[in-house]
């Protein structure tokens, strides 16, 4: 059996987002707009420091699967595809973190 991907969760969420309020917490999510959609990804980001701070595993991988859905949710509330983001990492992950981060600040 092969394993869920980000993939598969973009593939979700742009199914969801096509469907109705009534139905989708994603469309309903990206009926409030970008700022709504922004300031729950914030949320989600507090929640899964405090569990990574409070050591709870559990904890911190339920946050971190809420994070990365609401990050879909407000990629997708600004028109960026998934696929934008991951062409930035394969370009930043030629070099060594530190090689890349200080030609980041050359920019």
């Amino acid at each position: 059996m092969s394993r869920f991907t980000i993939h598969d969760l973009a593939g979700i969420v742009d199914a969801r987002a096509a469907s109705s309020a009534e139905l989708s917490y994603t469309r309903k999510l990206l009926d409030k707009g970008a700022e709504h959609c922004a300031k729950k990804f914030g949320e989600e980001a507090v929640e899964t420091v405090i569990a990574a701070i409070e050591n709870d595993r559990d904890h911190l991988i339920s946050e971190s699967a809420d994070l990365v859905f609401h990050l879909l949710v407000l990629l997708k509330s600004r028109g960026i595809a998934f696929g934008e983001v991951e062409d930035v990492l394969a370009a930043r992950t030629q070099m060594s973190g530190l090689e890349e981060k200080a030609a980041r600040k050359r920019d």
